[in-house]
């Protein structure tokens, strides 16, 4: 009770103050309609700032969940004599609702702070930090112009923060903020993290390169030294509006963790998955078996991994298309297993102003498991959405999820889900 009374108190002096403070900063990415099609957020040397200026800023998404789902499994008794290939029934219903809360914060002229908040997630249904950064655009606070013909083209950012490893993170759904996701679900194999570290960018007539590099450690502990080494990203790529119609992007990214006590690339996400309790067992709990629906690699100690991804826009239609490539280990094993992953979208966005849209995505997993299963895993989503206006966003889903080549004694053996769900989006 006392956390509800808290979060409520919270989101009413957050839409109070936001009823007054809705204004755009220098450099950043909106988090209504007008942020689609953003990745990276915009470089502009022009200013704005006169003083320090604070933009409150949250969302809120809620689905209901209409979901089947099937196995072939052997059963596999534990101590209690409970069969945990059993899958557990699914009733049609509402999943929690979730809340992101926002501050970005106009320090100085060309200096940024970002801090994001889950009042309320799957994973953590009490208020939990995700992260934030300082982005530095310009350097005028160390003395005017200094680094000024430099800075016209990089962008400098630090913090415990949304690692940009690829590009399907920039549309994915970050807790409640979905507005940016044309469907529900995010990829299956979700490459996701929040970590320690910097990143710098070179952008100039369209190339963009990125250098950064991390502390490796999704929870931050000082008691474990030489554990874990610094994992380093990069990206390169081209983005261009080539005219009023058509817009390309190509971008290439590397991850890469020599060596950590635990990778949490592609299990970073502490808000949890949108497809609730599929291919879960009748002991799950929704907070504790949060990452239904998805798969990692499994490589908890060291990994090495490739991304690439176009974008083209050729006014309302539009594709992203992803190809993924992994290789690591755990520990224990002596060679590196690989895994790999695809997707395609194509969106088409009609009617006033574009907010009305069909889509279609593909996505497929395929690798070798640590028990030497050779799995494949695909998903195929058909969505609609309406942007009722910028900030408000009503979609609808259809799912269908199938797994191959485990074994038997898996829950995953012949697994399958599919059905429906609709979510709604508010996001300022």
């Amino acid at each position: 009770m006392k956390n509800l009374i808290t979060t409520a108190l919270v989101l009413f002096s957050t839409l109070a103050i936001a009823q007054k403070q809705q204004y755009q900063l220098d450099n950043w990415r909106p988090y209504d309609k007008t942020g689609l099609s953003m990745f990276e957020a915009p470089k502009d040397t022009a200013t704005t700032f006169d003083q320090v200026k604070v933009r409150i800023g949250g969302a809120f998404a809620l689905q209901y969940q209409a979901l089947d789902h099937e196995n072939n499994a052997d059963p596999v008794l534990n101590v209690n004599n409970v069969n945990t290939n059993q899958l557990v029934a699914l009733g049609n219903n509402f999943n929690l609702a979730t809340a992101n809360f926002d501050i970005d914060v106009a320090l100085y002229d060309g200096v940024n702070l970002h801090l994001r908040t889950y009042l309320s997630s799957r994973h953590h249904p009490e208020p939990y930090v995700k992260g934030g950064y300082i982005q530095f655009d310009k350097l005028e606070f160390i003395r005017p112009g200094f680094m000024e013909d430099a800075m016209k083209y990089i962008t400098i950012k630090i913090g415990h923060m949304e690692n940009n490893y690829g590009d399907a993170h920039f549309r994915r759904s970050d807790n409640a903020q979905a507005l940016y996701n044309p469907f529900v679900g995010n990829y299956i194999m979700d490459a996701f993290t929040t970590e320690v570290g910097a990143e710098v960018y070179y952008r100039r007539n369209g190339w963009i390169g990125m250098l950064g590099a991390t502390n490796g450690k999704l929870n931050q502990t000082a008691n474990a030294p030489g554990v874990t080494s610094p994992s380093v990203m990069a990206k390169f790529g081209y983005d261009k509006q080539i005219n009023d119609d058509l817009r390309f992007r190509l971008t290439g990214s590397l991850y890469n963790t020599a060596q950590s006590q635990r990778t949490y690339l592609y299990g970073g996400d502490r808000a949890g998955s949108r497809y609730y309790f599929v291919m879960e067992n009748t002991l799950a709990t929704s907070a504790g078996n949060f990452s239904s629906g998805l798969v990692a690699p499994g490589f908890n100690n060291e990994l090495t991994a490739i991304m690439f991804n176009p974008f083209l826009k050729y006014k309302g239609l539009e594709f992203f298309g992803m190809y993924e490539t992994v290789n690591g280990k755990n520990k224990a094993e002596t060679d590196e297993r690989n895994f790999q992953q695809i997707g395609a979208e194509l969106i088409y966005r009609f009617g006033n102003n574009e907010n009305l849209y069909v889509a279609g995505r593909y996505n497929n997993v395929s690798g070798e498991t640590v028990t030497n299963d050779d799995i494949d895993v695909t998903r195929f989503n058909l969505g609609a959405g309406w942007f009722m206006t910028k900030n408000i966003l009503m979609k609808l889903e259809y799912v269908n999820q199938k797994y191959d080549g485990y074994a038997k004694t898996s829950i995953f053996n012949e697994g399958k889900f599919h059905g429906f769900v609709a979510e709604a989006v508010i996001s300022f």
